[in-house]
């Protein structure tokens, strides 16, 4: 593969890895909020994948105009999922809090899989391509990774410019402190799922603008959000999306060298590193 692959290879490794922050920021604002390690994650990106398709196919919908009432709808489920399942064993141990989550995705794979199948659907929607010197990218990849970019920003200016992003932060520091100052954590904690539902959600959708997907697809996202989490520090949105960065890239050089069936094998094995020479990862405080 001569210069223009490589480079070709890598720019589109950053778009993805972008995307692959978003959805990973997601599981990392939930566990930073509440300390739960939300195994509804993946299930929660495969419906915002079909959320698109359906609303495409069905009714037409510009995907990226689709992609607002998939955030909606994605925090409305998120705050349905925490008020039935997991406000009651928010406190209890990270198992039950696990088997709670692990629950709700069994619930959207089984009913996901009955009504749609396990066959691969894709999103017929092409924006063309964009060819820049040597570099030919897709048009798809790079609006997706700018709606990432967007979405991010969305969050951090939610966090650190509004009062109830205050209140998110102040929760996530300290909960008995926060509920002395009269914020209602209760409410917040369910905002704070809604929030990283629809992060999820988001992701899938903009992963199905350009990848086909069947209603397990989530679960190999699911399993990477969990790499990243690692490698940006649990607890750090904007360190999630280097560690999205991070992934994205190496998932693009790794094929050059490697056979494709190496990508995961590495994947892991850095998660495994990172693990055990820095677990509050690489760009996570050291407790």
């Amino acid at each position: 593969m001569g210069n223009s692959g490589l480079i070709t290879s890598l720019v589109d490794g950053v778009l993805i890895g972008v995307i692959y922050g978003l959805a990973a920021m997601g599981m990392t604002l939930i566990w930073g909020v509440m300390s739960v390690i939300n195994l509804a994650h993946g299930s929660v990106i495969a419906l915002g994948m079909f959320g698109i398709y359906l609303l495409f196919t069905s009714l037409g919908l510009n995907p990226y105009l689709a992609l607002i009432l998939v955030a909606i709808l994605g925090l409305l489920l998120g705050v349905i999922i925490y008020s039935i399942a997991i406000h009651r064993v928010v406190n209890a141990s990270h198992l039950s809090t696990l088997l709670a989550t692990f629950s709700v995705n069994m619930i959207v794979i089984g009913l996901g899989t009955a009504i749609f199948s396990t066959s691969p659907r894709n999103v017929n929607y092409s924006l063309g391509n964009l060819t820049l010197g040597p570099v030919t990218l897709l048009n798809a990849r790079l609006v997706a990774a700018l709606a990432a970019v967007l979405v991010t920003s969305a969050l951090y200016l939610f966090l650190y410019r509004t009062r109830l992003g205050k209140y998110v932060r102040a929760v996530a520091n300290n909960r008995a402190a926060a509920e002395l100052m009269g914020i209602p954590s209760a409410q917040i904690l369910a905002l704070s799922f809604g929030l990283g539902t629809m992060l999820a959600a988001i992701a899938g959708g903009l992963i199905a603008t350009f990848f086909p997907f069947t209603i397990l697809s989530g679960g190999v996202y699911e399993l990477k959000s969990f790499v990243i989490v690692v490698l940006g520090g649990l607890g750090n949105p904007l360190g999630a999306l280097a560690g999205g960065l991070i992934l994205g890239m190496l998932e693009s050089i790794i094929p050059i060298f490697l056979p494709n069936t190496w990508v995961p094998v590495l994947e892991f094995l850095l998660f495994v590193l990172i693990l055990l020479v820095r677990p509050s990862g690489l760009f996570g405080v050291k407790k």
